[in-house]
């Protein structure tokens, strides 16, 4: 097959990288029984690292970023897919080593695709995207520990991919949501999202104390680590959870043992990369049902040759919801 396509291609220069659409043939895509054409995509952090070439992401370049895909099955070599099926691509290798959302056409291991679920389009799930998914399975994680309804939560980073998702969904199982954010100025988009309570970052860290202070929540979500995780650890009622899934504000914390061993609270650790696939399709599933919620002010949609200057803005801390690409 010698269709020509379009698609975002990061590649090393002498001092930087550049990213240019280049035009790919389906021969220049990795072996796979699944090809797909692509209708959207999504930008995360990690895309915009593997993009501008930081350590961590991506060995080889030039390269495709984008970790999440969302569109039709035009060529299967595996019997569970059909051409013309609808699906949904987000984690495993795509986007870090393998060529990535950000193009027309991907070509990948049938093993990484999910059906998209009856309920939700291409679009809303990449609206949704990877963000949503972590979001969806850390919202998972405490409602099977300690359950939803009538609880007291908190999130950071809330008006991030992640957190403005966990705000919107716990706030629509019936906790009553406290979001932290440094965008002072996004306080009423959070409160539109559900929050009942929005702090300061530097506001939450001064008056909570470390490492076990009052305790107020029941339950959080958190995808900054650094300073506010033990802080938030420390805020927690007796039994409740932090599920962390971040690490913007840096790898490393310092906690102690205190809130473990006498409020009994648990931080739980959220991967959505490298889970089974059936995990993934249980989250997809639960947005399409009985965690469908309004997307309307959550998104900024762009096009391939506007994707720069937004991964120049995630990169400095600006975004605010999802990016969602339109392919």
């Amino acid at each position: 097959m010698d269709r020509i396509f379009k698609a975002l291609e990061s590649a090393k220069g002498e001092n930087q990288h550049s990213l240019n659409i280049v035009d790919k043939t389906i021969d220049d895509l990795p072996e796979g029984p699944l090809l797909i054409n692509v209708e959207y995509s999504s930008l995360n952090y990690k895309d915009a690292m593997s993009a501008s070439g930081l350590p961590g992401v991506t060995r080889n370049y030039p390269h495709v970023p984008g970790i999440d895909a969302a569109g039709v099955v035009v060529k299967s070599d595996d019997s569970k897919f059909s051409e013309g099926d609808k699906v949904i691509v987000t984690g495993y290798d795509l986007g870090m080593n393998t060529s990535g959302g950000f193009s027309e056409f991907i070509r990948i291991p049938s093993e990484w695709a999910v059906p998209l679920p009856s309920g939700l389009t291409t679009k809303e799930a990449m609206i949704i995207g990877t963000a949503g998914l972590t979001a969806g399975l850390s919202v998972l994680a405490l409602e099977t520990l300690n359950g939803i309804p009538n609880t007291k939560s908190i999130v950071s980073g809330a008006t991030g991919g992640v957190g403005s998702i966990a705000v919107k969904l716990l706030s629509m199982l019936g906790s009553q949501v406290t979001a932290i954010t440094g965008k002072d100025d996004q306080a009423d988009l959070l409160v539109s999202l559900g929050a009942e309570e929005v702090l300061n970052r530097n506001e939450f860290l001064e008056t909570h104390r470390r490492p076990m202070g009052k305790n107020f929540w029941d339950h959080g979500v958190d995808v900054v680590g650094g300073d506010i995780l033990p802080t938030m650890i420390g805020a927690l009622n007796p039994g409740g959870a932090i599920a962390c899934s971040g690490l913007v504000g840096g790898p490393g914390f310092e906690a102690s043992v205190l809130p473990f061993i006498l409020r009994g609270v648990s931080l739980l650790g959220i991967d959505s990369v490298e889970i089974p696939l059936s995990q993934k399709a249980e989250v997809w599933n639960r947005f399409a049902s009985d965690w469908s919620i309004s997307l309307e002010g959550m998104y900024k949609e762009v096009s391939l040759d506007q994707l720069e200057s937004e991964i120049k803005t995630i990169l400095n801390g600006g975004q605010v919801g999802r990016v969602l690409v339109k392919i």
